[in-house]
């Protein structure tokens, strides 16, 4: 009887763990060809420059295109997976891997034009698809190498948020494609990079936002029951003491998603109406069951 329930446990975990494998690909893959469709359909067509490493191996095939953009990619990814297997991680390396060569093949055979004949439009329509790329690229537990390994060591280590750290590598770019061929490219090629970096925070971060809630009242026991009941979430008792008056005051803290902020407001609105209340965006929230950030 325990062999099999112990067999039984184990095909469930072997079951668990074929479903995350595949779901992780289906959403390298997919990333993947939105970015190689903005790359092949609108930047290089339109002769803009992309961001990160595939920003570089663009501006390196316009000067020398003899080699493809999807190889030359692969190879400028070499020193960027040093420091990826440095920093970050050995699950995280060997799906990045995985990414960087599947995002490669894409970029060498997707090369469906997208209808865009205004320049303005297509920098801004580039942005969109490669923003939402590269985010559901990042929300898989690797990446397609990359920019993408240097921004999630730099979100790690120093809480740099991912779009910034693009959009400051493609500053450092858009000097190169200025003095190589002209402003107006680098102008275009910088509306692309600003689109394309909020796009990233928006699908990493942005459609999974926690909201830090304090809370002062003299009805804090109700309420905190309430949120942990009814809710389930976590809630933090804080000792205070007021300022002015020196009572001893309770403050509660907990976090909650976006869509649940209602459901605090209306609990607070029937419990205490007179209750302090500060409501605060967060940049990350790191823990399995609220946590907003991929495991990476």
């Amino acid at each position: 009887m325990e062999r099999l329930v112990f067999s039984r446990m184990r095909t469930l975990q072997m079951s668990d763990s074929l479903k995350k494998i595949i779901w992780n690909l289906f959403l390298l893959t997919g990333g993947s060809v939105l970015c190689a469709l903005a790359v092949n359909g609108i930047l290089v067509p339109h002769e803009f420059i992309s961001s990160g490493f595939t920003g570089l191996a663009i501006l390196i095939y316009y000067l020398f295109p003899a080699l493809p953009v999807g190889l030359l990619y692969l190879l400028l990814n070499i020193p960027l997976f040093i420091l990826g297997w440095i920093y970050v991680g050995r699950r995280f390396f060997f799906y990045s891997i995985i990414g960087l060569f599947i995002y490669s093949i894409c970029l060498m055979v997707i090369k469906t034009p997208v209808p865009v004949q205004d320049r303005l439009l297509g920098a801004m329509l580039a942005g969109i698809i490669f923003g939402a790329g590269t985010g559901i690229i990042l929300r898989s537990i690797g990446s397609s190498g990359g920019t993408d390994i240097l921004s999630i060591v730099l979100l790690k280590r120093f809480s740099i948020r991912l779009g910034n750290t693009v959009l400051g590598f493609n500053c450092v770019l858009l000097l190169g494609a200025a003095f190589l061929f002209s402003l107006e490219v680098a102008l275009y090629t910088l509306i692309f990079s600003y689109v394309n970096a909020h796009m990233i925070n928006l699908v990493v971060t942005g459609l999974s936002q926690r909201k830090a809630v304090l809370i002062i009242s003299s009805h804090w026991k109700e309420i905190c029951g309430e949120i942990l009941k009814d809710m389930k979430r976590g809630v933090t008792v804080i000792r205070g003491e007021g300022g002015y008056t020196g009572a001893e005051e309770r403050i509660l803290y907990t976090i909650t998603t976006f869509r649940e902020l209602p459901r605090i407001k209306e609990l607070l609105n029937r419990i205490d109406p007179e209750a302090f209340v500060v409501i605060m965006d967060t940049l990350e929230v790191i823990n399995q069951r609220i946590g907003n950030q991929p495991h990476w």
